[in-house]
């Protein structure tokens, strides 16, 4: 008996589970369909040779939802297993542009109310007039609303085969040629894809989307790995297109780009076209990838040579390179009256720069090619690079304050090697003042190296060329002019006094690096560099002791060597620190006026803000550019434009390239710039960015945030 009392107790167990779950079943609406399917004809009939549209109908309960044939994050599509007559073929669904449907941290696609899913059907040309053709299909639905019921049912449609055009069906007809209609479909769209980093950029032309708005257009992929869905899209409009930034999915982040990404994109009024969007540069006139609101990718290689000479000219009025340009224009005040001498230091000069300008384009050209993210400036993003300039400068600081010479110097060593009256210190000089010179980008610059970053490899080195040429103008035309030579003022004791106050200009000049330096790296790296600049000090008493000892007719190789010792330590010291990044380059936020918010610049981040209809301010900037100090401190760190942010609302995010981050080289290369500065406004129009000046006025930014700030109805007025 015990064994059939237990039987007996699992019966009763079950039969409770049971009727729990039939329970919770009926009170979750799990125990009757939710969606009423039925097969319609778009014609009372079928003519043999002819293609019948026949639509799977979904009436579908409030509140829940069926799938498009991309589902999204989760779910299945509806699909149709046909059962045909003979010769009877049927083809692909034709799918609506399908509805968002976020789901938690997820985003599906699909449908709600009543929609349509029209099927060709062709029929053979053997087919009878006056037969019947008996249609079955199983139809299989995953209909979601709380949970998700998988859903099946059999359905089946007669139609008579007729001779001639059948009508049109009352009820059905003219509903399923709408449905037809709106569909999406390929009306001839030019579309390429780019991947930076994690983002993937749709651009995407043609007369289809003229006078489309941008405002609340998506791109609903056919694949649901090749983009994040989840995240939101940012979408710039453009003169007869639309660019889609979206965050890339598993199938480019983890296996090789798809050589094609296709799908719908749906605009504003309910417009739906289909498109297939290669890898390559976007389309003329997508909006897209190069400078939305002023293309230098289109200025032409006459305008970017002259503003690549109109930039080098004004690079020489830079307070980065003013102490060397000043001190090598004092060593043609020496001897003023040796015309030859001038010209060969002026010739000099030029080569030091020019080779040195082209050998940095060259090696970012290759760098570049070979799919690295570089960029201008990007020669003092190593900390190292850093910190060995600085130390350089200290030594040349020394050497014009007296502490050693090189010779009969007026630099040290960028001063007595750059005031030999030979071409190596023409050369060393040039090539110095290059290497400083980066972290200082003229107006003009920006335009012009951004334009040549993207032309072949001859044209790029043209303009870097140009750029040389106007940067080493001034000093070489000078040496070259005898009557500008005879006026400069006749040397005499005074310049003993000049070659100790141009020391001054060195020193700042190397205590600026050092403080680029502290944005670069950790506090123990910063201490090393500090004991480096004391070695460097030593080695210089060191080695001017030894001079003088020399010049007295004492022996002081034991002197200098102890001069080498100390310099070989300080290049050890630099050499062997880390270089970690600092620990606050991990902070979430910083602060500009008036305790306005900035927080790190990340594609995501922009789509995400542009998403929220958020005004936006990018700031591309690095601590070595002394144009992007200039401008935060003359026009962002000021009173009017805290207020101006406060009142829009706009968010203020910066790119520090400080470090290297092929991210943001990525960014600015999408835009059209080879550097730093550059500041982008993207207002709620949803349109493409404004691109600011690289100088900046704190009116200008408040008015560009004003503007960003107006609805679409209002923008331009």
């Amino acid at each position: 008996m015990r064994p059939l009392r237990f039987l007996a107790q699992i019966a009763a167990l079950v039969g409770a589970v049971a009727l729990a779950a039939g329970a919770e079943a009926q009170s979750l609406g799990l125990g009757h369909d939710h969606v009423t399917p039925r097969l319609v004809a778009e014609t009372d009939g079928g003519t043999p040779g002819s293609t019948l549209y026949v639509a799977l109908v979904q009436t579908i309960e409030p509140h829940w939802h069926t799938y498009w044939r991309n589902p999204g994050d989760a779910g299945e599509p509806t699909t149709i297993a046909w059962t045909l007559p003979d010769g009877w073929k049927a083809g692909d669904i034709v799918w609506p542009a399908p509805k968002r449907l976020p789901v938690g941290p997820l985003m599906n696609y699909g449908y709600e109310g009543e929609p349509i899913l029209a099927v060709p059907l062709t029929i053979p040309a053997s087919a009878k007039p006056g037969q019947t053709a008996h249609l079955a299909a199983k139809v299989s639905m995953l209909v979601c609303a709380d949970v998700c019921v998988p859903q099946q049912n059999q359905l089946t449609l007669d139609v008579p085969v007729v001779a001639d055009g059948a009508p049109v069906d009352a009820a059905w007809g003219g509903r399923i040629a709408r449905a037809l209609a709106q569909a999406p479909k390929d009306s001839g769209l030019a579309a390429t894809y780019q991947v930076s980093v994690t983002t993937v950029r749709l651009a995407i032309a043609g007369p289809a989307l003229t006078g489309k708005s941008g405002a609340d257009a998506y791109f609903y992929p056919y694949a649901g790995d090749v983009i994040d869905q989840a995240k939101p899209q940012a979408i710039d409009l453009g003169e007869d297109g639309l660019t889609f930034a979206a965050t890339a999915g598993t199938a480019i982040t983890k296996g090789p780009p798809p050589a094609e990404i296709d799908g719908v994109v749906e605009t504003a009024d309910g417009g739906a076209f289909e498109v297939a969007a290669k890898p390559g540069a976007p389309p003329p006139k997508s909006g897209g990838l190069g400078p939305p609101a002023q293309n230098d990718a289109d200025m032409g290689l006459p305008l970017a040579l002259a503003f690549a000479f109109a930039g080098g000219l004004i690079l020489n009025l830079m307070p980065c390179v003013f102490p060397i340009l000043s001190m090598k224009a004092a060593s043609l005040i020496a001897r003023p009256h040796e015309a030859k001498a001038a010209r060969a230091q002026g010739v000099a000069f030029l080569v030091g720069v020019l080779a040195t300008f082209l050998g940095l384009a060259a090696v970012i050209l290759a760098l570049r090619g070979a799919g690295q993210a570089v960029g201008w400036g990007a020669q003092l993003q190593p900390a190292v690079v850093t910190a060995s300039l600085a130390l350089v400068l200290l030594a040349a600081a020394l050497d014009l304050s007296g502490v050693f010479e090189i010779g009969a110097s007026l630099q040290g060593l960028g001063g007595g090697l750059a005031s030999r009256a030979d071409w190596i210190g023409g050369v060393f000089t040039g090539a110095l003042a290059v290497v400083v010179a980066a972290p200082c980008t003229a107006p003009y610059m920006g335009p012009a190296l951004g334009f040549a970053l993207t032309q072949p490899t001859p044209a790029a080195l043209a303009i870097f060329a140009a750029l040389a040429l106007g940067f080493a103008a001034p000093f070489t035309a000078l040496a070259f002019i005898p009557a500008l030579l005879r006026a400069l003022p006749k040397p005499g004791p005074w310049m003993d006094v000049l070659k100790k106050l141009l020391a001054f200009p060195m020193y700042a000049a190397a205590a600026w690096l050092v403080w680029v330096l502290a944005q670069q790296t950790d506090s123990g790296s910063l201490a090393l560099v500090f004991a480096a600049a004391v070695l460097v000090g030593l080695a210089a008493w060191i080695f001017g002791a030894a001079q003088r000892r020399s010049a007295s007719g004492q022996r002081a190789r034991v002197v200098f060597g102890l001069s080498a010792i100390s310099a070989a330590l300080a290049v050890a010291a630099v050499v062997s620190a880390p270089y970690a990044a600092p620990p606050s380059a991990a902070a979430a936020t910083t602060a500009i006026a008036a305790g306005v918010p900035s927080e790190p610049w990340s594609e995501d981040r922009v789509a995400a803000l542009r998403a929220q209809g958020k005004p936006v301010f990018v700031d591309f900037t690095a601590a070595w550019c002394v144009t992007c100090q200039f401008n935060e401190k003359v026009a962002l760190d000021t009173d009017e434009a805290a207020k101006a942010f406060q009142r829009t609302g706009a968010a203020y995010l910066k790119a520090d390239w400080t470090n290297r981050d092929s991210a943001i080289a990525r960014a600015l290369t999408d835009q059209g710039r080879a550097g730093v500065p550059l500041y982008l406004v993207y207002g709620v129009d949803g349109g493409a960015p404004k691109v600011l000046p690289q100088l900046l006025t704190s009116g200008l930014v408040a008015q560009a945030l004003y503007d960003a700030a107006k609805p679409p109805a209002a923008a331009g007025t």
